[in-house]
Formats: C-alpha cells, sequence, structure tokens
C-alpha cells in the first residue's frame, strides 16, 4: 500500500475514525484503525458495539490495505507539519513521512479484523446543529447505571416529520422534538441507542451538516438492530439496545397548580451561587410567593445561603425542593430567555419549558423531574 496526501485531509478523517476505539480493548485487534487504499482511502474503526468509517480522497500509487494503532496514528497525524503526507505499508510495518518528519509504525493482521456492520437503510434526514443539540440536552438525563441497560439508551422515535428523542433515569425525563425529513412519512420508527455513544457522535458533527439517519431491523420498537449516521463522507454505526423503551408519555403531568416563569440565565447563576454550600445530595429549596422565587441551600447547621429573584407565578404559591445539578443540566437545555417551572404539588414531578420573550409557551423541549423531600 503506498499513497499521499494533504496532511490537513487527512488528520480530521483520521480523528473520526478512532473515536469508536475503547481506550481497553477486550481484543487487542480492535485498538486498530483499518486502513483501505482503493480509488479513496477509507479508515475505519470498531468495538463490536460503535464503528466509524470515514473517506478521503487520496493518490493512490499501490492499492492495498493496514491496520494499526488507531489512537497513536491520531496522535501522529494531529502532530505531522502541514504539507503532503506520504504513507507507505507492508506486512509488517506502515512508515508515514513529510516535511522532514518521518514515523514507522508496526501493523496488526489485517486477517484477523471483523468484519464492519453494514449501514443500514436510509430512514430520513435531520439539520446537524439541531439533530447534535438535541441529543446533547437530552443524553444529560440518561442513566449511568449499566445494570439497566434500557436506563442508558436515548430513545428515538419518528413519527411523520417529528423526530422526538427521550432520556430518563428514573429522577427525571428529558424530551426534545424537532423536524426531520422522512423517506416514508407514512412509516413509524422507534430504536433505543446507547446514550453515551449517540451524544460521542453528535459532538463531532460539524455545524451547517445535513445528516442522514439509517435504521436496521423492522423499525418496530426493540426490534431495530443498528442506526447509522452518515454526513461529509463520515459515517458512524451503533448496536441498539434490545429492549423496549419505557412509555415516558404517560408520566408527563398535563395539570399544574402553579407555573412560575423566571429568567433562564439568572435562575441558573442564582442556583449555582447558593448550591455552593449544599453537599453533594443536598437539594435546592425552591419557594414561589409574592411575585419572586426564593432559593436556599444548607449543609446543615455549618453553612447556609439565599437569594431571590424575581419571577412570574400563575397560581398557588408553592415551596419545592429539588437535586441543583438537575436542574442546571435542564435550564441548559432551555433555548428561550424565559424558562417556565410547572408543578404539581411539593412532592410531585415537575416539569421544565420554555417561554419566548412575547409570552408564547415553547414545549419541543421538557425536562420532568421528582422534587426532593425537605429537611429544612
Amino acid at each position: 500500500m503506498k499513497f499521499r496526501v494533504e496532511r490537513d485531509e487527512i488528520v480530521e478523517a483520521t480523528a473520526w475514525a478512532a473515536r469508536s476505539l475503547a481506550s481497553r480493548p477486550t481484543v487487542p485487534i480492535l485498538a486498530g484503525i483499518l486502513l483501505k487504499a482503493d480509488e479513496r482511502l477509507t479508515l475505519s474503526g470498531y468495538d463490536y458495539e460503535v464503528s466509524t468509517r470515514a473517506e478521503v480522497d487520496v493518490e493512490v500509487i499501490e492499492p492495498g490495505s493496514a491496520l494499526v494503532s488507531g489512537r497513536l496514528l491520531a496522535e501522529i497525524m494531529r502532530s505531522m507539519p502541514p504539507g503532503v503526507i506520504e504513507l507507505v505499508g507492508d506486512a509488517t510495518r506502515v512508515t508515514l513521512e513529510g516535511s522532514g518528519t518521518r514515523f514507522t509504525l508496526q501493523t496488526l493482521p489485517v486477517e484477523d479484523y471483523p468484519a464492519l456492520p453494514v449501514v443500514p437503510g436510509l430512514a430520513g434526514t435531520v439539520a446537524g446543529d439541531a439533530f447534535s443539540a438535541a441529543v446533547a440536552h437530552v443524553a444529560l438525563a440518561a442513566s449511568r447505571d449499566e445494570s439497566v441497560p434500557i436506563l442508558t439508551g436515548l430513545h428515538l422515535e419518528a413519527e411523520g416529520d417529528v423526530l422526538t428523542l427521550a432520556c430518563t433515569d428514573r429522577y427525571r425525563i428529558a424530551m426534545r422534538e424537532l423536524k426531520w425529513n422522512p423517506v416514508d412519512p407514512d412509516v413509524s420508527l422507534s430504536a433505543v441507542v446507547p446514550a453515551k455513544a449517540i451524544a460521542q457522535t453528535a459532538k463531532s458533527m460539524p455545524s451547517g451538516a445535513a445528516i442522514s439517519l439509517s435504521f436496521g431491523g423492522n423499525g418496530e420498537a426493540g426490534g431495530a438492530e443498528t442506526i447509522g449516521f452518515e454526513f461529509q463522507g463520515r459515517w458512524a454505526t451503533s448496536r441498539l439496545i434490545g429492549a423496549e423503551f419505557i412509555n415516558y408519555r404517560q408520566r408527563l403531568p398535563r395539570e399544574f397548580a402553579t407555573r412560575a416563569a423566571v429568567r433562564t440565565a439568572p435562575f441558573m447563576d442564582a442556583i449555582k451561587r447558593v448550591s455552593l454550600v449544599a453537599n453533594r445530595n443536598s437539594p435546592v429549596r425552591l419557594s414561589f410567593q409574592g411575585g419572586e422565587v426564593i432559593l436556599e441551600a444548607a449543609t446543615g447547621d455549618e453553612a447556609q445561603a439565599m437569594a431571590s429573584m424575581d419571577a412570574h407565578i400563575d397560581g398557588e404559591d408553592i415551596a419545592i425542593a429539588f437535586n441543583p445539578q438537575f436542574l442546571l443540566d435542564a435550564l441548559s437545555a432551555v433555548e428561550t430567555e424565559v424558562a417556565v417551572l410547572n408543578c404539581q404539588a411539593p412532592l410531585k414531578s415537575a416539569v421544565l419549558t420554555g417561554r419566548t420573550a412575547d409570552g408564547e409557551d415553547v414545549t419541543d423541549y421538557q425536562c420532568v423531574i421528582m422534587p426532593v423531600r425537605m429537611s429544612y
């Protein structure tokens, strides 16, 4: 194998392919990136759960394949000086040379590398910026407890031209709706993908790109096996969690005793300030009354904090407490200047939504948060 390529053309592709590589792979061969030079150069990574692939235009002098340490290759490519890189590989080693710099790496046996997953059939496209933001906002509510795999997943559901993303860890439910362009608007799709995997993929999606989504299997809840993403010469696949997601829509409250509107950014700042004195699991108490919200936190008798700010309150006065990090996670996803906390009762779940400057409620993002019993 032998090819030449501009350093700037290959560095991002190598970093993309290396994203799927585990830091401690169960099988040593999975630490490698597969390089295949034919009409173009294809770089692939795989860990049996997530696969990544990138294609780059190169000057192919001698077609061939090589398997090399992926993370090391990505670091080397990033460190190479600007200019043309020439890569030559045989059965035992690969040499990279360019602009007075040379690296030689041992290769891994290509024949031992597992077959890469096939990207499923196209289901539709979605704006990359909107999809990346939606994944980031929703994935915060996924559980980290691997003993219940379904709760570590992000649920994707497509009905018509609406794509809904949702996660829950039992204590909160985050849901975001966005528009997409399905291949067949009459087909309903449902799948659960590991939240960590899709969040890592979404972070690397370039601004302004259209994302092609592909679903494997029969498209029924729990029935699909693979999800695929494609954009600008980059591909990724992820296995799906083979279980049916909880019916979170049944857990969305519809009637509220209190609806409190506050300015999003100042509210987040106030929560951060008062929670400085709180222990890791201590809640922040919110008292909505008389046109303001009073925030309080404490660590027993050792330290207390209080802050207040204006609030527009519809309904009954209420005192309710939450895990401060859950509140901050939810507020970080509110894209309007005003956030609305919709409360049923002090010990019943509340729903955080948004509101525009002209008073229109925005519910394409909703986060259900369970309150905490107050001890002060």
